[in-house]
């Protein structure tokens, strides 16, 4: 039996997060900004998983202008509201800057 109102609620869930917790636990040690940023990789999944699906259902395709403007036409619909993810990208970069300071390179503008 798991202790608390949210092991009595949820067991299954919080025995995965416990066996897992040597995992989850570095994930918050980074900063809200970079977090989002980990939150949209799900996200990104997400609409690459529905793409497949749609191309999947459709099957052949007549010319490869077609299948561009089919995934062209699926993107824009599933990624309508999707637009409030970059936000907070500037700290975000920033906060890259710091953690990974060895790894991070600045762009250079070519003029």
């Amino acid at each position: 039996m798991h202790a608390g109102p949210w092991g009595q609620k949820f067991p299954s869930a919080v025995s995965v997060w416990r066996r897992a917790w040597d995992k989850v636990i570095p994930f918050f040690a980074f900063p809200p900004e970079v977090r989002r940023v980990i939150y949209t990789t799900n996200a990104i999944e997400s609409v690459n998983a529905r793409l497949r699906k749609i191309i999947k259902a459709r099957g052949h395709f007549p010319s490869d202008d077609a299948a561009a403007k089919l995934i062209w036409l699926a993107r824009r619909n599933i990624t309508e509201d999707r637009g409030r993810v970059a936000n907070h990208w500037k700290s975000v970069m920033n906060q890259f800057a710091i953690l990974y300071e060895d790894r991070f390179t600045k762009s250079v503008k070519v003029q």
